[in-house]
Parts: C-alpha cells; structure tokens; sequence
C-alpha cells in the first residue's frame, strides 16, 4: 500500500492516464480491504466484551442478542476470507453471466429460469449492482437463454468458477404421472475489462444482425428492429443485447460483450496452459459439469469438483451459494480439497 501511494506521489505518472487509472483502482480495492478487516476486528472485540458483561449479569436477552450479531461477524469475515482467494488479473473486475437451458424442451427450460432466480438472489445478498441485458423465454415456461451483467467490483472474482453444466433431479411439475426427470442447463462467466485493456476486432470478422425485441419493454420494442446479435466469425461467437431501446446502444453492448469473451477466452487459454503444466503435480480434473442438485428421492446439492454436499436444498436455490464458491477457490489454489488444506495449515 505504501509502495502504491509513493507512485501516485509521482508527478510523470498523471501524464499516463491509463496507468493512474489502473493505480487509483488497485489502491480504492485494498484501502476497503484492509478497512473491512480492520472493521471486522473492532466488532468482534466489542461484541467479546459485551458478552462477557451480558454473561456476568445473566442477560440471556442480550447474550443471544449478541451470539446474533457474531454470527453475522463470521459471514463477513468468510466474505473477505473468499476474496483473498482472489489472484486472477480479471478477479476485481464485474462480470456477465450466460444461462442457457439445454436440451428436454419445457423441463430444461423451466430448471434454467430456477438457475436465473438463484443466481439474481446470489446477487442481492451481495448487494451488486446488476441488469438483465438479453433474455429469450421458453415456449411454454421458463428460459432458453439469458445474460445478467454484474457492475460491481469483484463480481468475477466470485462467480468465475460457476462456468459448466448444473444438473436437476426432481419429480417433473409438468408430467401428470409424477415420474422423476433429469434436466441440464449451463452457465458461463466472463469479466467486464476496463477500457485500458484494448482487444483488437476486426469488421470484417463480424456479422451483425437486427431484430425486433421480444418480451418487456413497451411498444417501441416490439416495432422496431432495436435488438442486435453479433456473430465473430472466426470464433463463431454470438452475442446479443436486447435491454436498450437504442439500436446503437445495443450495439454498444454487444461489441462489449464480445470483447469481455474474447478477453476471457485468453485467460482461459492461460489457465489451461498452467494446469497442464501442474497436472502431475496437482491431479486435478475439472470436467464440465460441476454440481448435481437431486430434489428427490432424496434432498442433496453437491459440487462434482470438491465434493461438498449441502442438504438445505432450498437455501442454496435462494442464493446461499458462497461456501460452495469458497470450496472451489480453496481447491483452485491450493491444489487439493478443502479438508487436505485444512490438514496442512495444522
């Protein structure tokens, strides 16, 4: 941190806006860091000493009172434990989020909207700034398709490990015989770059397409051709935005988009290199589909990669996400499962 404000004590570095942009960013991200675990250090104290007061004068009403407000302590302090996991160049950065049902029709439609819904309650329980920018309704019920852009700081830190195949297990609402049925759906994350990160695209590498927008949004939506869809020819991505009523500002945000997925897709191929590179060191295998969430016969949503289970079905489909993201980090950066680490440290 010092090292950091003695560079911005530098009178050449305001002649490079682009690096004091990226400085002032690095530096507001660490003062809120270290003033949140500063933060967290003064509450426990407080609370540790009250309680001791409540517990000599035999207030039971302030003792749980208290008890509530240290449980509260710990979920703040699992937050800044999970975002010192963060070491990717992109970790700090917002992020988008792609959910797509995949095939079986109205089931795999309606287990999609049920991954949208989990994840926009993941979002309000970290208070992230959001907005759904394209989204296609199923025939029936439920999505094909959606993509949510998250603006707030460290949101790809956190959710960059959601990419893959979520898989359900359930009675079928929509079969009269009350049969189970399986239904896949998957999600894919890339981060939001800053404007200093240039990524070069070439017009003749794009094919872009207008359409009318469907679903909410008014007659204007519905009448003009505001929706665009850009294809990248040579990776064969497609991007759409349907959130404006401004063509231009949906073209906006496509060219956007494709830039955040063409940004990632160097980072993955990064990441892909380094793994193989450490694979006989660190035997991981990190498949495509990454959790099973089984509603009946029985009640149990596991993460293929750590093995962590969690029985509160429900909790988790509201949001409760965080110590599955944990674990994932944990073993990402460690090498090994959660408990191996936890054996280490000891």
């Amino acid at each position: 941190m010092q090292q950091l404000n003695h560079e911005c004590e530098q009178p050449s570095l305001w002649g490079n806006q682009q690096k004091a942009r990226k400085l002032l960013k690095e530096i507001d991200y660490l003062e809120k860091s270290v003033n949140g675990i500063i933060e967290i250090e003064k509450k426990l104290k407080e609370n540790l000493e009250l309680h001791d007061l409540a517990i000599e004068a035999d207030d039971q009403s302030l003792v749980s009172e208290i008890d509530n407000e240290l449980k509260k302590l710990a979920q703040e302090t699992k937050k800044q434990e999970i975002e010192c996991l963060f070491s990717g160049e992109a970790d700090n950065n917002g992020c988008f989020i792609e959910i797509h049902s995949g095939a079986g029709g109205t089931e795999s439609n309606d287990w999609a909207s049920m991954l949208l819904r989990m994840y926009l309650r993941w979002i309000e329980r970290h208070k992230f700034k959001f907005e759904i920018i394209y989204q296609l309704s199923g025939e029936e019920a439920g999505i094909k398709s959606c993509t949510i852009k998250i603006f707030s700081t460290g949101a790809y830190g956190w959710l960059k490990n959601e990419n893959g195949i979520h898989r359900l297990v359930r009675i079928s609402p929509f079969n009269s015989a009350g049969k189970r049925h399986t239904s896949f759906a998957s999600t894919f994350v890339y981060p939001i770059i800053d404007e200093d990160i240039q990524i070069e695209i070439k017009e003749s590498d794009l094919r872009i397409d207008t359409y009318r927008a469907s679903g909410a949004g008014g007659q204007h939506v519905n009448t003009t051709d505001s929706a665009v869809r850009i294809t990248h020819l040579p990776t064969r991505m497609v991007v759409q935005s349907q959130s404006n009523r401004s063509q231009h500002r949906n073209r906006d945000e496509c060219l956007s988009m494709l830039k955040a997925r063409l940004y990632d897709l160097e980072l993955k191929k990064k990441e892909e290199a380094a793994n193989q590179l450490n694979a006989a060191k660190t035997g991981i295998s990190w498949g495509h589909q990454i959790r099973s969430y089984v509603l009946h016969p029985y009640r149990m949503i596991k993460d293929l990669r750590t093995g962590y289970q969690e029985p509160d079905t429900t909790a988790v489909l509201d949001g409760d996400l965080d110590e599955f993201m944990y674990k994932v980090l944990v073993r990402k950066a460690t090498g090994k499962g959660l408990d191996n680490f936890i054996e280490d440290l000891d």
